[in-house]
């Protein structure tokens, strides 16, 4: 999988964490059969590897089905032997160094131009900037393309419709989207909403 022109292609990482297992795996394929295929199942949801498992089987080898929040080198093993093939972090560390190792992309999660030049050097494919709305939202991101004009940042926390097409416009390679897109479809929710969802991030990241 080419992680990069995926997101320059779709623009949007849809990210699921639900306290319901079954309701997690039902988001993860109505967001694929809806037409977002690149998706993110945060270890800090129930069960989140079995609805890695379960996902990867339904979806087959070749689709983006991404862990989130890992946290550690055990994490990064956990989620690659459930069928993840992309690793999403909060931040840099052990996880980030494994899942490279690995000859996985990462979506590594920084803040701080010196989170930026430590996550390129550790050999992450893009950056998560997190948490995006806490630190000005696309304002920031415009401030952080001053000395990086060319890397592929990925804004992530607060990203509703709106502020997805201001940091899209700003020069983000895609977008992270939680609650925003998911709603409650991942706690046992409506799936149509979702699909609502799904279609209005859909246009706005096209």
């Amino acid at each position: 999988m080419d992680f990069i022109t995926a997101l320059k292609r779709e623009r949007l990482v849809a990210i699921v964490r639900g306290s319901d297992a079954d309701a997690s795996f039902r988001t993860v394929m109505t967001l694929a059969e809806s037409g977002v295929p690149l998706i993110e199942v945060s270890l800090s949801g129930t069960d989140p590897l079995r609805v890695i498992e379960r996902a990867r089987a339904e979806l087959g080898p070749d689709a983006c089905l991404g862990a989130g929040t890992v946290l550690t080198e055990d994490d990064a093993h956990r989620a690659t032997a459930a069928g993840a093939n992309l690793v999403v972090t909060p931040g840099l560390g052990l996880a980030v160094d494994t899942a490279v190792r690995q000859g996985l992309p990462v979506l590594a999660g920084v803040l701080t131009p010196t989170d930026v030049i430590a996550a390129t050097a550790a050999g992450a494919t893009a950056l998560k900037i997190f948490p995006a709305s806490a630190v000005g939202g696309p304002s920031y991101l415009k401030a952080l393309r001053g000395p990086f004009p060319h890397l592929p940042f990925v804004p992530v926390g607060g990203v509703d419709a709106r502020a997805a097409a201001s940091y899209l416009t700003l020069g983000a390679v895609a977008v992270g989207v939680g609650s925003p897109l998911i709603g409650d479809a991942a706690d046992g929710g409506d799936l149509d909403a979702l699909r609502k969802r799904a279609a209005e991030f859909r246009s706005v990241c096209s």
